[in-house]
């Protein structure tokens, strides 16, 4: 499947450097940084650098270096903000939208990773 990638989306202008942010880690392949509108005590965004619409894009045409980047410096972002429960906290939900059902909001791939109080319920169950 073919992806259009729209390079004046707001995440690639943040990368740019055209849209400033408020930075928790960033590495090589990788920025992550506070969302501007958190819907928990904890909303990070954790987003490649390289021009991936969803993840099933970046799946398949991301190098392995930047899919290995991308997991740890998630999974480093969750020790950083004290919401691992490996690290004796009380957890975390990451949340990657896509496409129109999936209501994704911007065409550049990105995980939420929420957490600081109890976060409810997913979805509703469909009986």
């Amino acid at each position: 499947m073919a992806y259009a990638y729209d390079d004046t989306n707001i995440f690639a202008r943040i990368l740019r450097g055209e849209i400033p942010n408020k930075t928790v880690l960033e590495t090589e392949h990788t920025l992550a940084f506070h969302d501007i509108g958190p819907q928990a005590p904890v909303h990070v965004l954790v987003i490649p650098k390289g021009p991936y619409v969803n993840f099933d894009h970046f799946a398949a045409a991301a190098s392995a270096e930047e899919i290995a980047d991308f997991t740890r410096a998630a999974g480093e972002v969750c020790r950083m903000m004290k919401i691992a429960p490996g690290e004796g906290d009380n957890g975390y939900r990451t949340i990657s939208n896509a496409g129109t059902h999936g209501v994704q909001e911007v065409p550049h791939y990105h995980m939420h990773i929420l957490g600081g109080r109890v976060l409810g319920s997913m979805l509703k169950r469909v009986d």
